[in-house]
C-alpha cells in the first residue's frame, strides 16, 4: 500500500459499525441518525440482551444483485473514478462510512466488515474486527493496549499459546511484564498483583483452558477499572453462553476457529470492544492491526457469516450433550469437571452470569489420574468404539479429545501446570452433537469397560442404567433454565 497521510477515516462510530449512507439518514448498527444537522442525536434503539436476538437484529447484507446472501468482495485494492477521490480517501474525507468507499483490504474490506458487525452484535460491543487467527487477535490487542515495558495481570490457567505469549514472547520482544495469579477468584491476590500506574491489562478466559474454572468477570472488571486498566476476556469456550462485555469486560477476544466456525476447517479470530479501540488499532501510523497485518480473507469472512446464525442452536446442543455426559460420567464414579454440575465450585457463578437458555457450554474434562490411563481411554474411545477423535481444538460437531498437559498446555512449564491445576491425566473433551446421545454414550461405556475389571464393569453399567433417567431429567430442567 502506498504511503499515506497520517489520518484515515475511522469507520466505526459510537455504535461501532459502518454507516449506510442513504439520502438523509445514516444507519449505524440499526440506529438512524439524520445527516442534516442531527448527526449526534441517534434515535433510541433497544439493544438486545440475548445474543441470538442481537444477531437477528444486526443489519443484513444483500448480494450485489439482490441475493439473500451478501456478495464476496474479493478485491485486495479498490479503484476510484477520479484522481482527487484517492486524495480525499487518504485525507479521511471519504471512506467506508462516507460514500461507501474503500482503499485496500488490509485496511477495511466490505465483506470482513459485515462479519465484524455480526460479531459486535453477538458480543454486545460497539465494534469488532475479524482477524486471520485467534492468536493474532490476542497478540494485537495486548500489543496495542500494553505497549513496551507495560504490565499485565493474568490468570495462571490460560491456553498454552497465550501463556507463552505473556511469559516469553512479549517480555523478550517488548519488555512486557506479566504477573500470573494462581487463584483469579481471590480478589485480594488480583489487587496485590496490580502495579499502580503500570498495569494496563487484566487478562482472563471466561472458562479457563483446560480446567474450566469460571472467571468472576464483574469482580475482575471492578479491580481492573479501579487500577486504570482494561479487562480483556477470551470468550472462545463460551460464545453465546456468556457475554463478557455485558458483565464489565472492556475487550472480548475469540478464536473464531472453534465453536463459532464449528467445522474445524477455518482459522480465524475476532476482537470485540469499543469503537475507539478498533479505530486506534487501524491507525495508519500506530495501529497494531493495520501495521502487523493479520488480515482476514473475504472468502473466509463470508463462510463465517453464513455459520453465525446457527451458532445459538449449536451451542444449545453442545451444552445439552455435555451436561448429559458429565452427569452420567460422574455417576460412574469418574472425576468430572463441568460447570453445569451442581458440585462444580463455579456452578452458581456461571448460572448467574450466563445468558438463559444456552446451558453451560460444550467443554468437559475427565481426570484419569495419570497420562497413561488418559491415553488408554482416548485410544479406546477413538480406535475401538468410535466415540470421538483424538485431536486438539474444539467446537467441532464430532467430539474431540486431548490430554491437555501433553498437548494444548504443553507450552507451560510443569510447575506452572501444577499450580494451574492441570493434572497429567486430564482429558479435555469438546463434546460434539453428531450421532444420537444414547449411541455416543454406549460407545463411551464400552471404552471405559475395557479399562476396568469385569466386576466393576457390571457394577458401573448397572449404575448407569439406573441413573440415566435421573440424569436426563436434570438435563430437561437445565434446558428450561
Amino acid at each position: 500500500m502506498a504511503a499515506a497521510a497520517t489520518t484515515l477515516k475511522r469507520p466505526f462510530g459510537s455504535d461501532g459499525l459502518v454507516g449506510d449512507v442513504d439520502n438523509n439518514t445514516t444507519s449505524i448498527n440499526g440506529a438512524a441518525t439524520l445527516a442534516t444537522g442531527d448527526e449526534n442525536k441517534p434515535k433510541a434503539r433497544r439493544r438486545e440482551s440475548d445474543p441470538a436476538a442481537a444477531l437477528a437484529a444486526a443489519r443484513h447484507e444483500f448480494g450485489e444483485h439482490g441475493g439473500v446472501n451478501m456478495s464476496i468482495e474479493a478485491s485486495a485494492t479498490f479503484t476510484v473514478m477520479e484522481p482527487d477521490t484517492m486524495r480525499r480517501l487518504f485525507a479521511g474525507e471519504l471512506g467506508p462510512d462516507r460514500g461507501d468507499m474503500y482503499i485496500y483490504s488490509r485496511h477495511f474490506n466490505p465483506t470482513v466488515l459485515a462479519l465484524g458487525r455480526q460479531m459486535a452484535a453477538l458480543e454486545g460491543t460497539e465494534a469488532a474486527y475479524c482477524t486471520a487467527s485467534g492468536m493474532s487477535a490476542i497478540s494485537s490487542v495486548l500489543m496495542q493496549l500494553v505497549g513496551a515495558g507495560g504490565h499485565v495481570v493474568a490468570s495462571r490457567c490460560l491456553y498454552g499459546g497465550t501463556h507463552a505469549l505473556l511469559s516469553r514472547f512479549l517480555p523478550r520482544s517488548s519488555g512486557v511484564r506479566a504477573t500470573f495469579v494462581d487463584d483469579a477468584d481471590d480478589e485480594a491476590a488480583v489487587r496485590a498483583a496490580v502495579v499502580p500506574g503500570e498495569t494496563k491489562v487484566v487478562y482472563v478466559e471466561t472458562m479457563s483452558n483446560p480446567t474450566l474454572a469460571v472467571a468472576d468477570i464483574p469482580m475482575l472488571a471492578r479491580v481492573a477499572h479501579e487500577a486504570g486498566a482494561k479487562l480483556v476476556v477470551d470468550n472462545t469456550f463460551t460464545p453465546v453462553v456468556v457475554s463478557p462485555a455485558r458483565l464489565g469486560a472492556d475487550v472480548v477476544v475469540h478464536s473464531v476457529s472453534k465453536f463459532i466456525s464449528g467445522g474445524a476447517d477455518i482459522i480465524a479470530g475476532a476482537i470485540c470492544g469499543p469503537a475507539s479501540l478498533v479505530n486506534a488499532m487501524m491507525d495508519l501510523q500506530e495501529g497494531a492491526l493495520m501495521l502487523l497485518g493479520p488480515t482476514m480473507n473475504a472468502k473466509v469472512a463470508f463462510e463465517l457469516s453464513e455459520r453465525l446464525p446457527h451458532l445459538p442452536l449449536r451451542m444449545q446442543e453442545h451444552s445439552r450433550r455435555a451436561l448429559a455426559f458429565a452427569s452420567r460420567m460422574q455417576r460412574l464414579g469418574l472425576r468430572v469437571l463441568y460447570p453445569g454440575l451442581p458440585d462444580h465450585p463455579h456452578h452458581a457463578r456461571l448460572a448467574a452470569m450466563a445468558n438463559p437458555g444456552y446451558g453451560s457450554g460444550g467443554m468437559l474434562c475427565v481426570d484419569m489420574g495419570t497420562e497413561d490411563r488418559a491415553n488408554r481411554l482416548m485410544h479406546h474411545l477413538q480406535n475401538t468404539t468410535q466415540f470421538g477423535l483424538m485431536a486438539v481444538s474444539l467446537g467441532y460437531y464430532e467430539t474431540l479429545m486431548s490430554c491437555s498437559g501433553s498437548s494444548t498446555s504443553s507450552e507451560m512449564p510443569p510447575e506452572d501446570r501444577a499450580l494451574a491445576g492441570i493434572s497429567p491425566g486430564l482429558v479435555r473433551m469438546s463434546v460434539g452433537y453428531n450421532g444420537t446421545l444414547e449411541q455416543r454414550w454406549a460407545q463411551f461405556e464400552r471404552a471405559l469397560a475395557l479399562m476396568q475389571p469385569a466386576a466393576l464393569h457390571h457394577k458401573t453399567v448397572a449404575a448407569a442404567a439406573a441413573d440415566r433417567d435421573v440424569a436426563d431429567a436434570g438435563h430437561s430442567n437445565h434446558r428450561k433454565h
